[in-house]
């Protein structure tokens, strides 16, 4: 391995107008490691429009070739036009004067000579040595070639491609038929995409091969050779701080080019979507738990028996505390009427729950008294005096409540038309919560549901039964 320049350092030299934002230093730190041979399978999840074809697609290669002009390295893509147009950029960074400072070895056939060695849209050979680049769509052939290193960067054009079986089976087959077999002991593999579906490749590999999650620069070196080495980078983080990706939950991975007010707008538009390509938490639609969604309301009916509050307060630092005011019909239909959403702290978010139950007329309100609930359940008594505030403890299993009472909650619960606008965060964590339990992020609103459910639904169908048995 050449020590003349680090990766990130070779982007700025060859490319002075590059923008190098600190996830981009990341990224190209663990590109450098797989171009040093640290890393044998690597898999990395971005969201679309920042710079990951740049780093892998364009200054990898070209970068691998100068280190090791005898490097045989394949570019694959959904079509071979944009697979090409990589391997020219990369045939015009090496032909650049930087470059030639930078890796003086490494250079290929201009103007037709020498004419000896191969020069296309498709392939470039290394002159004076074995290395070369090819460049392939998906489908392509590459028979007769040895592979020291394949790149595969986006396999599916679009979601039209992603959510078609056919497509999907003949990327699979294309991959195991063609990638795999033109590939040797110690050849690497890259994969850099943006996830459309959770049967993409990716998703399918990570089914049957093992994957490591990328959490510390340490575990570079536990990853085992037949191990892949995974990352997703959020558009905005969710989960808490690691050593590779140190943002603070909430916090954009470009504000630059896109701020979170833009990807909350796109987040609105479609929250499905959202997580797949932004957050990198692809789910079919046969996946969801709750389908194709909530019935919608736009004014309550006469005959309401109930007004109501359910709160469940955060069970870990970045969970959502979740409050949903509610009323209840005489056919056992739940209108949610009002909803307080939010990561907060508690002194904030028991003054915004006190305001709502205040402000909504609820006179009884229920609070999970987990995690510190009770001491919240108490600041909302002071704060809002005239609502009954009761709080308990929950103790049966959250996956089990949240699973088996799914298709009442979507049966009964109702929300106030436009509530995608009103509460997006709300929005997108149900409209996008899988039957997977474990995949899911965030529970918290699919809990509250679940709950009020319990509390008017099945409770109350239970005490009916108990008192027709006694009669």
């Amino acid at each position: 391995m050449s020590d003349k320049i680090a990766l990130n350092d070779f982007a700025r030299y060859v490319y002075p107008f590059i923008e190098v934002r600190p996830f981009h230093d990341t990224y190209y730190k663990l590109l450098q490691y797989f171009a040093e041979g640290r890393i044998r399978k690597l898999m990395v999840s971005m969201p679309p429009q920042h710079g990951k074809s740049m780093g892998a697609s364009t200054l990898l290669p070209a970068y691998m070739l100068g280190v090791n002009p005898d490097c045989r390295i394949a570019i694959a893509s959904y079509s071979a036009t944009l697979a090409n147009k990589f391997n020219r950029r990369v045939q015009r960074l090496i032909e650049g004067r930087e470059y030639g400072d930078l890796f003086s070895d490494t250079r290929i056939k201009c103007g037709g000579k020498p004419p000896q060695w191969l020069r296309t849209a498709d392939e470039v050979e290394i002159i004076e040595h074995q290395g070369c680049l090819i460049s392939v769509g998906r489908e392509g052939s590459l028979t007769g070639n040895r592979v020291d290193c394949f790149i595969l960067d986006d396999l599916y054009k679009d979601a039209m491609e992603a959510n078609s079986p056919v497509i999907r089976e003949n990327c699979w087959e294309w991959y195991t038929s063609v990638v795999r077999t033109r590939m040797h002991n110690d050849s690497q593999e890259l994969m850099v995409f943006t996830r459309w579906h959770d049967e993409d490749l990716i998703g399918v590999l990570r089914r049957h091969e093992k994957c490591i999650e990328l959490k510390e620069w340490a575990d570079v070196d536990r990853v085992g050779a037949n191990e892949w080495l995974c990352i997703n980078l959020e558009a905005i983080k969710s989960g808490e701080p690691t050593q590779i990706d140190p943002r603070a939950v909430g916090e954009v991975l470009w504000p630059e080019r896109q701020d979170i007010k833009l990807l909350e707008n796109k987040r609105r538009l479609d929250p499905v979507r959202f997580e797949c390509m932004y957050q990198g938490r692809p789910s079919s639609q046969g996946g969801l738990l709750y389908g194709d969604g909530f019935a919608e309301w736009t004014s309550l009916p006469h005959e309401i028996v109930t007004y109501a509050n359910y709160t469940d307060t955060a069970d870990m630092g970045d969970d959502y505390l979740c409050s949903i005011c509610y009323a209840v019909d005489i056919d056992e239909n739940i209108y949610i009427t009002d909803v307080v959403y939010s990561r907060e702290p508690m002194e904030v978010t028991e003054q915004l729950v006190a305001q709502m139950l205040q402000h909504n007329n609820i006179r009884s309100a229920l609070i999970e008294s987990n995690n510190g609930g009770r001491g919240f359940a108490r600041a909302v008594q002071r704060l809002a005096p005239r609502v009954k505030v009761e709080w308990f403890h929950q103790s049966n299993n959250k996956e089990a409540r949240i699973l088996s009472h799914s298709a009442t909650v979507l049966h009964s619960v109702r929300f106030p038309r436009g509530w995608n606008l009103r509460w997006p965060e709300l929005y997108a964590h149900l409209s996008t919560y899988r039957r997977d339990f474990k995949s899911n992020r965030w529970h918290d609103a699919a809990d509250v549901l679940t709950g009020i459910v319990e509390k008017e639904i099945v409770e109350h169908n239970r005490r009916k039964i108990c008192r027709v048995g006694f009669l």
